[in-house]
């Protein structure tokens, strides 16, 4: 391993890798010391280790957070949703998972199709700062988006205020539907979600190792060993870049 690739990751001799708690799909547990365990950590497991240097798990409650530290020099890699208002000081890897986003609408609604939601009257629950508020905050212009701190938060905030959808990841919203009779699932996506790595710019030389570690891991099969060992329903393997 070049030393000086390294340094440029791992420069205190360990490498911080910064999890988004709040991903369901990617972080599904705790280990018995406290850390992060699911794909996302994993990933970040298997870089350190073919970096040759020890890990410390940095987790973030909200990717927001997760993102906005990224200057902060807080972490060495992230793992998170790539958006392009945190590339401008995050350098991202290609997709290694996808998940797929959509909306729940309440008992009765009138909505039937992704395409009905981004009308004039219509307001939308999302979680604050998750990567398909970004996307939303971009692409929609007639509806309003309601935010929330949080995935229970946006729930909370859809049922108290008789919001007319909620968005959100399609897994998670599978057990919301559940909490909600008579509600339903859009079918399609308005997006689907990709989770990459990241790093901090301007890291040149660390960026291009992360995107052929994400390549390689994709194509030799380790990012779907790794959905298949924590039993992940909801989240596919990117496509090649």
């Amino acid at each position: 391993m070049n030393s000086d690739l390294r340094s440029e990751l791992a420069p205190s001799g360990t490498l911080r890798a910064a999890i988004n708690l709040a991903n369901f799909l990617l972080v599904t547990g705790r280990t018995p010391d406290g850390d992060p365990e699911g794909v996302a950590p994993d990933m970040a497991a298997e870089i350190a280790r073919r970096l040759e240097v020890p890990i410390a798990y940095v987790p973030f409650e909200t990717p927001a957070r997760l993102a906005d530290a990224a200057t902060d020099d807080a972490w060495d890699i992230g793992l998170i949703g790539a958006e392009p208002a945190r590339a401008e000081t995050i350098a991202f890897t290609a997709a290694y998972t996808e998940i797929e986003a959509t909306y729940l609408v309440p008992p009765g609604s009138s909505l039937r199709g992704i395409e009905d939601v981004d009308r004039e009257g219509v307001r939308i629950a999302v979680a604050g700062g998750s990567a398909y508020d970004l996307f939303l905050s971009r692409n929609i212009e007639h509806a309003e988006l309601v935010r929330a701190s949080g995935l229970d938060g946006s729930f909370d905030l859809f049922l108290e205020r008789q919001l007319d959808a909620l968005a959100g990841l399609r897994p998670r919203l599978l057990s919301d539907v559940e909490r909600l009779s008579g509600s339903r699932i859009l079918d399609g996506q308005f997006t689907a979600v990709q989770q990459a790595v990241g790093t901090p710019k301007p890291r040149e030389r660390g960026a291009a190792f992360l995107a052929e570690f994400v390549e390689e891991a994709k194509a030799s099969g380790l990012v779907q060993r790794l959905i298949d060992r924590h039993r992940v329903r909801g989240l596919s393997v990117a496509p090649a870049a």
